[in-house]
């Protein structure tokens, strides 16, 4: 006796599946006639009819593979609609997608959702057919290009490079590479050592990259026994920027968020830069040379000097409270660059993002019609005692009344006459020495603090170095 051979199984595609909602929907054939006509069975119908919204969604996208007969789910689904997500800006964007960025993005993206997954060929191939991904013709970024001057009466935002267009406010970052006299006081700027700042935020102010300083030729003494992760700010020892290797850390920093931002840097650093290998994430727009605009508004920079002058005062007075006799000048001299790189990080978090954000707009450098309304008042520090306004404003432009030619070594260690004074390291200190500097702070509070809120940022303070002793 012969055996009936098992029925072929018949699958339908997505248009197909459309196809049947269609004809149910507009004649009046039964499931069973519109199964005969597509020789499967009335069930297979029934699941489609069940299913009639999420195909015709799938339909509608565009995205979905229509001549797909069946849809597994991917176990990775997630990476699976972060990585279409980014692929649909991307596209919208003009970028250059490849297999190989995709690959790369899908890793990147499943670090940040902590999934242990390595990406294949075979699994992007996958992906492709089922988002219904095909990369046709390459589209690439046109190179960026230097804005020609804008006719007169033009307002600023038409010198805005096109190339801005293509990245949200949030995704165009501005930075500056400044002088900063760092232990400078008003009246005496002989002993004063110069340290290169480099800041960098973006357009909205919602998003500050940490301060770098680049500083003496040789490691400062201060800097013994420092852990550099732990910094509030980065230090490099040659007084230049680092460009080669801040910008290779942005460009990871920004991968492992699956952003693509845009960094205005001045004509003279992208020049500098040729030589520099791809950054994935990170576009550089580099602003003309004659131009007078700076890759971070000089407002937000001039703002950054004023915190860091009336914070560095502040520090300055509390010396001289502590030791009668003290002038000015020498409770100065005892500024290390550590402190400088304290006193940068608080500065920098004072400024405020309305002002970044207006300052963005008001230069033309971010869009926007008319700037946000902003306070002055908060802006601005307070004038320090002792100080009328125009003499705080030229103390906080210090660095053009006074350009420097040469870096004192103070903190080096090198000259012949310091060595007295600094001796050997001082020892580091201990987690006895830690928690005994906790009972004296909080017992100083205890006698002279009038402000109860003050303890709870000391018991924030309090926990973490509780902590880290019993590690």
């Amino acid at each position: 006796m012969e055996l009936s051979s098992k029925k072929k199984l018949h699958a339908l595609s997505l248009a197909e599946k459309i196809q049947v909602l269609e004809l149910l929907d507009e004649s009046k054939m039964s499931q069973s006639e519109v199964a005969r006509r597509f020789q499967v069975s009335q069930p297979q119908i029934s699941r489609i009819c069940k299913n009639k919204e999420k195909l015709l969604a799938d339909w509608c996208s565009g995205t979905a593979n229509r001549e797909r007969k069946r849809k597994r789910e991917s176990k990775y689904s997630g990476i699976d609609e972060a990585l279409l997500c980014w692929y649909h800006i991307a596209r919208a964007k003009a970028w250059d997608v490849t297999g190989p960025m995709l690959l790369h993005k899908a890793k990147e993206l499943a670090d940040i959702m902590g999934q242990d997954f390595v990406p294949s060929i075979g699994w992007l191939v996958r992906w492709k057919r089922r988002n219904n991904v095909g990369f046709g013709a390459r589209h690439v970024l046109a190179p960026s290009f230097l804005p020609e001057p804008p006719p007169p009466g033009l307002t600023s935002q038409a010198q805005l490079p096109l190339s801005l267009k293509d990245f949200s406010p949030e995704d165009v970052f501005g930075c500056a590479e400044l002088p900063l006299l760092y232990r400078a006081v008003p009246g005496s700027f002989g002993a004063c050592d110069q340290v290169q700042v480099l800041l960098c935020a973006n357009s909205r102010g919602t998003e500050k990259r940490r301060v770098l300083l680049g500083g003496l030729q040789a490691a400062p003494r201060c800097f013994f026994g420092i852990r550099s992760e732990a910094l509030p700010a980065s230090y490099h020892p040659d007084l230049g920027i680092p460009w080669l290797e801040w910008l290779a850390q942005f460009d990871r920093d920004m991968g492992q968020q699956g952003r693509q931002v845009a960094l205005l840097l001045a004509a003279r650093v992208v020049e500098e830069l040729a030589g520099l290998p791809g950054l994935y994430h990170v576009k550089l727009l580099p602003l003309a040379a004659s131009s007078t605009t700076p890759p971070l508004p000089s407002s937000v920079v001039r703002a950054f000097k004023a915190h860091y002058r009336h914070r560095l005062l502040g520090k300055l007075a509390a010396i001289q409270s502590e030791r009668d006799g003290t002038s000015l000048a020498e409770a100065g001299a005892g500024i290390t660059v550590l402190d400088a790189l304290h006193v940068a990080s608080a500065a920098w978090a004072k400024v405020p993002p309305q002002l970044i954000f207006s300052s963005f707009i008001q230069e033309g450098l971010a869009p926007g019609k008319t700037p946000p309304s902003s306070h002055k008042a908060s802006e601005m520090p307070p004038v320090p005692g002792g100080l009328s306004l125009e003499e705080f404003s030229r103390f906080v432009d210090l660095e053009g009344e006074e350009p420097r030619s040469g870096v004192c070594k103070e903190e080096t260690g090198t000259e012949d006459e310091k060595g007295d004074r600094e001796g050997a390291f001082e020892p580091l200190p201990t987690k006895a020495d830690a928690l005994r500097a906790l009972g004296t702070l909080r017992r100083w509070f205890e006698c002279n603090s009038t402000s109860p809120e003050l303890f709870e940022k000391f018991y924030d303070c309090e926990e973490e170095v509780e902590r880290l002793c019993c590690l």
